[in-house]
């Protein structure tokens, strides 16, 4: 090794020690002849010592260091005279002073400063990510991953777990995304998939006897992006043999305990809360809820009944609802806030929003003259409503109710600061319907994926009333963001078949996607399920980033691109031609 020791491991312990140290400059000080360097690597920073008195050929190389130049320095470990150390950092009780000085490479001026302060566009980051990583905040994110990834792979080692990889080139299957397709050079016209998920083959290794499997997969997305996605993400697939939904749960709960006490010193709480997809649209109007603050909603549907307030009574009667929500103690609320919120919820597709100050003499609102006094006490009985607060309702159809309410529930927490950001709030939802109804082409599809097992008393409900085929199906939600889903999965062919036909599938399109599957059923497949942790958007939680792309080394941006490769980037006419595709209505670049 060119190296005794780290940049951040040196203390007063080895004071008299000769060492050799390697890393980047990270900043040069001129202290009265005396020339000091910040020595940086992955572990910390050492402060090295340059004395002319020493050796003025080796103090006038060290003057011409610059920001991250990388060196090579031998010397000897000195205790930092009194009152210059620096208690913020391992090895600030001493520095080296250097005896010889090796400049292993120079660096041009990096595009921003290698400091965690450092305010800088995720463009400049990612154009520079072998900059970027140089910086603590950037780096320690890929350390906490790193240490998920170990910590799983021990915790479902000792479950019985095999580790196994799963195909990269595959075949296109429905799975709820557009594929990445690869054209087969060999097979001219014919495709491979990216897989979304490496869910077929998973099941495949059931029915092969493995028992237990995991995988920290790749999965492979073609669609839109955002915060929480990339067109190529990690997550953390597992699969069991003989289990039902109660085993899988608490086997992620335990695994999910092990990697937050491992991981970032966070003890969880278990078991983990659990209620019905059904309860959670009714308390919170979505079915990933952020648990860390109340403000749940109500349905005034049945209180206002009646009224005389025509808006209202019109939605009733076409079958709409009306729900509302508490924002305690905001009765004072202005009139241009109020305004602001309305707007609020027109944009997430209510056609407006009601209110109700709750003051000494009960509730106020332009609207109350619409409504008796028994349906004004039944609406402050039902919202718990004390003097001060601040009820909001809609009233709509019932998706739109509870999906504006859901997002005017978050957007009013966080505006008024109800949220506590340092907590850690999990919960299960189970329970999920099987089907729901896609409107534009109109006919029934997965709620999560084909292969979920309906409950067993459902099966014969598949072809008759599709609306209320329940689902052995689960998602992990922690402070209002899905982490992971998963399902009981069908393991008879003739179950499979039935579900495959009733989302719009012909028995040709079923035997031509899945006819390897199916045929495994009928060799003996035993019941299994799984879950698939997203480890990306898991570790962004866990180090408190807003992005995934902050805990990817090598992210993408919302566009699908690589700032720092280019890609995705043109081929030559010669690689097209080889596998036999032509680009209409572009002009690709020579």
């Amino acid at each position: 090794m060119k190296r005794t020791h780290t940049c951040g491991e040196l203390t007063a312990k080895e004071a008299g020690k000769k060492v050799t140290l390697a890393g980047w400059v990270h900043r040069r000080r001129d202290h009265g002849g005396l020339i000091f360097i910040d020595l940086r690597d992955r572990y910390g920073l050492t402060q090295i010592v340059f004395n002319p008195a020493l050796s003025k050929e080796l103090h006038d190389t060290a003057e011409g260091l610059r920001s991250e130049f990388v060196i090579m320095v031998d010397g000897e470990v000195s205790l930092r005279p009194k009152g210059t150390d620096n208690p913020k950092i391992k090895t600030g009780e001493i520095e080296i002073v250097a005896a010889k000085l090796t400049v292993l490479n120079t660096a041009k001026t990096p595009p921003f400063e290698i400091e965690d302060d450092s305010q800088i566009s995720e463009e400049l980051r990612y154009t520079y990510r072998f900059v970027d990583l140089r910086r603590k905040c950037s780096r320690d994110k890929l350390v906490t991953r790193h240490r998920v990834c170990q910590i799983t792979r021990s915790f479902l080692d000792r479950e019985g777990f095999i580790e196994f990889d799963t195909p990269i080139l595959t075949k296109s299957t429905p799975e709820g995304a557009r594929d990445y397709l690869v054209p087969s050079r060999v097979n001219p016209g014919k495709f491979f998939a990216l897989p979304q998920s490496p869910q077929l083959f998973k099941q495949i290794l059931m029915v092969a006897g493995m028992d237990r499997y995991f995988q920290i997969a790749k999965c492979f997305r073609d669609e839109d992006l955002r915060a929480d996605r990339q067109p190529e993400f990690t997550q953390i697939d597992i699969e069991m043999s003989f289990v039902d939904v109660d085993d899988v749960l608490d086997l992620a709960e335990r695994l999910i305990k092990e990697i937050f006490i491992g991981a970032i010193g966070v003890d969880l709480k278990t078991p983990f809360m659990r209620i019905k997809h059904s309860e959670a649209i009714d308390r919170f109007g979505v079915d990933k809820p952020d648990t860390r603050f109340g403000m749940e909603l109500e349905d005034l549907t049945e209180a206002l009944k009646g009224s005389q307030f025509q808006a209202f009574e019109k939605v009733i009667a076409s079958g709409g609802i009306i729900k509302a929500l508490n924002l305690k103690g905001q009765a004072g609320m202005s009139r241009s806030e109020i305004d602001s919120l309305t707007e609020f919820a027109i944009k997430e597709g209510a056609k407006g929003l009601a209110y109700f100050k709750v003051a000494d003499n009960g509730l106020e609102s332009p609207i109350t003259k619409f409504f008796n006094m028994p349906q004004m006490e039944a609406v402050a009985a039902k919202m718990q409503a004390v003097k001060g607060d601040m009820i909001f309702a809609v009233c709509d159809k019932k998706g739109t109710v509870n999906g504006t309410l859901a997002h005017l529930r978050l957007h009013l927490a966080e505006k008024y600061g109800l949220i506590e950001k340092d907590k850690f709030n999990f919960l299960w939802v189970v329970d999920f319907p099987w089907f729901k109804y896609n409107d534009e082409e109109k006919r029934w599809e997965a709620e999560h994926h084909p292969f979920t097992a309906p409950y067993d008393e459902d099966v014969g409900l598949i072809e008759k009333d599709p609306s209320k085929v329940r689902a052995k199906a689960y998602d992990l939600v922690l402070n209002g963001i899905e982490i992971s889903s998963g399902s009981i999965r069908v393991h008879d062919r003739e179950t499979q078949f039935k579900l495959f036909k009733a989302i719009g599938l012909s028995e040709q399109e079923i035997e031509a996607r899945f006819g390897f599957l199916l045929e495994a059923f009928s060799y003996g497949a035993p019941p299994h399920g799984g879950i698939a942790p997203g480890l990306d958007r898991l570790v962004a939680m866990m180090t408190g980033t807003d992005s995934i792309r902050d805990v990817i080394a090598f992210p993408k941006t919302q566009k699908a691109v690589c700032f720092m490769t280019g890609a995705p980037s043109d081929v030559s006419e010669k690689q097209l031609k080889e596998l036999g595709i032509a680009l209409t209505g572009l002009t690709p670049k020579k």
